[in-house]
């Protein structure tokens, strides 16, 4: 399915006022609903002195748009009970003198230092692998750990050595096989393959253009070394929201979707899950990464809600906002694409153990619903959105809060000498029939 004219219209449009009022020599660019890729173009060229336009197949480096790749691969190792995120790095980098917990380094609240050390950036001489665990003896820990967001691409250098260790090969193997191959992401790449971008710095005084050095990230690749097209960041997108049983489940992008970071305390508008950047735009929060290396700039967003979103892929090193025309590009997408309701079905009868408590009760002066929809749910009437709604999972003879409020605890069933449903506790709180408060 492709959008709509006026959307496409209105989509090209902004591209290539993107492309003209940022200088980028050459924006590509994705709009996608689900697995739906419903737009996508490019302007301008991928090589200037060549000649050579870019294309929507065109590859680009992404930067840290790499750093979501290696958090799924944390949880995937995560979920498999390879570590918890409770774990210090020092328990699988004994090495590290520093010893923040793995999701804290996700969230960027390790208090880790900005970069691996060493110039990096100045002398583009990167470290190995041996290298680099080597240099985490010189590393400094300039804040607390959990005491505030502080963007570190070391913390993420280090999750790849994580990976590497904790699966028996290389970061690059691992999320080849545990990752990219599974979702036939075939044109994400550790190393650039044609057709690719070449990558500029553009004059700020002038529109002459400067070739950037190709930079190798060595053993610190999980920081930022892939390259990718629109059409695969497109793909990736879609996975950020649904999840894909094969690589991640549903529930644990959810989880990584979660706020564990403020970063902009005033407004509100970004903040970091675990392992995702989600930036609130009017009453929208998309997830995704923005992405920079020398010559590239890369966002991507996606609404978890709707399934729409946007990739931006830019071969210049400044000047160029991707992560902002990727968020107005999903917008404009949202607004032209109204939502659709699922048509209701008929459903099974909710099982005999559970069909004698539903319906109303009240507790603390509040009345609670509990409805059968395939799954026991219990709604506050009246309750704040996002707090309302618990569901719950059987646990014995009880009903554990596996999703919403009061998330983690315990639903009672309390019968009668007869048999009959007397009351019930929920989190302790007694519910009964008839209004009451305790």
């Amino acid at each position: 399915m492709s959008a709509p004219e006026a959307l496409r219209e209105e989509l090209v449009r902004r591209l290539r006022t993107a492309q003209a009022e940022q200088r980028a020599p050459s924006v590509s660019a994705s709009v996608f609903r689900g697995d739906e890729l419903l737009w996508r173009d490019a302007v301008g060229l991928a090589d200037v002195d060549a000649g050579t336009a870019a294309s929507p197949e065109t590859q680009y480096r992404i930067g840290s748009i790499t750093k979501t790749f290696t958090a799924v691969c944390i949880l995937q190792l995560r979920d498999a009970g390879a570590l918890s995120l409770d774990d210090p790095l020092d328990l699988h980098i004994p090495e590290s003198r520093h010893a923040p917990t793995l999701g804290r380094m996700l969230s960027h609240a390790s208090g880790l230092q900005r970069e691996p050390p060493g110039e990096i950036w100045e002398t583009l001489q990167v470290p190995s692998r041996e290298e680099l665990v080597a240099l985490t003896a010189e590393a400094e820990q300039p804040l607390a750990p959990g005491s505030w967001w502080h963007y570190s691409n070391l913390a993420f250098a280090l999750l790849g050595e994580v990976v590497a260790r904790r699966t028996g090969s290389s970061w690059e193997d691992a999320l080849r096989e545990r990752v990219l191959e599974p979702l036939e992401l075939v044109r994400t790449t550790a190393v650039a393959e044609e057709p690719s971008a070449r990558g500029y710095f553009v004059l700020p005084y002038s529109d002459a253009v400067q070739l950037e050095p190709d930079l190798d990230l060595g053993g610190s690749g999980a920081m930022g070394k892939l390259w990718s097209t629109t059409s695969d960041l497109a793909r990736w997108g879609s996975f950020l929201a649904a999840g894909d049983d094969r690589v991640l489940a549903a529930a644990t992008l959810e989880e990584m979707s979660h706020v564990r970071v403020m970063v902009d305390h005033e407004r509100w508008a970004l903040a970091w899950g675990t392992g995702l950047e989600l930036y609130r735009r009017g009453e929208h929060v998309f997830v995704g990464h923005g992405g920079g290396m020398p010559g590239h700039l890369a966002g991507l967003v996606v609404h978890r809600g709707s399934g729409i979103g946007a990739s931006v892929l830019m071969n210049t090193s400044a000047g160029g906002q991707p992560e902002a025309l990727a968020l107005d590009l999903a917008g404009a997408a949202i607004e032209a694409l109204p939502g659709t309701s699922e048509l209701w079905r008929p459903g099974e009868p909710p099982p005999s153990e559970v069909e004698p408590i539903l319906g109303r009760w009240w507790t603390e002066g509040h009345e609670l619903v509990l409805a059968w929809r395939g799954r026991l749910e219990a709604r506050l009437v009246g309750g704040a959105p996002g707090r309302d709604l618990s569901v719950f999972a059987p646990e014995g003879d009880a009903y554990r809060c596996v999703e919403g409020r009061e998330r983690g605890e315990l639903l009672r069933v309390v019968r009668a000498e007869n048999g009959e449903v007397e009351k019930l506790y929920f989190a302790t709180y007694p519910l009964r029939r008839e209004p009451s408060t305790f």
